[in-house]
């Protein structure tokens, strides 16, 4: 996916009807926001398994795969409103968690390394 042209068609879109007077980046971040809830709704009350298994339930896979692209949607326009460079920053922050989260400390594991006791060299303690 190319975002660059993601987003000029995203903006082209607003255009067209007159909706870039409503894209501030307030409303850009609510709408953002609402829209990973309504993602997050989609998987209220599944079990791991069945979310795991979702792509069995069509309709329901359809919903979710609806949700993200709206998720995206709104996360492009906002990037776009603030001429933020969505690839630089995706590259940048994944250069920061490989810092953040060395194999070492983290492999295999959810509880982050600096909430558990480990010794120096990333052994349990």
């Amino acid at each position: 996916m190319d975002l660059h042209h993601l987003s000029e068609r995203l903006r082209r879109f607003a255009n067209e009807r007159n909706w870039e007077q409503f894209h501030s980046p307030k409303n850009l971040s609510i709408a953002l926001s609402v829209e990973a809830a309504e993602l997050l709704e989609r998987f209220q009350w599944l079990t791991e398994e069945q979310s795991s298994a979702l792509r069995d339930r069509p309709d329901d896979y359809a919903a979710v795969v609806d949700e993200m692209a709206d998720v995206l949607i709104y996360l492009v326009r906002l990037a776009d409103r603030l001429d933020v460079d969505l690839e630089a920053a995706v590259a940048a922050k994944i250069e920061k968690n490989e810092a953040k989260y060395p194999v070492h400390l983290a492999y295999g594991t959810a509880v982050k390394y600096n909430r558990r006791d480990t010794n120096s060299d990333g052994s349990q303690a």
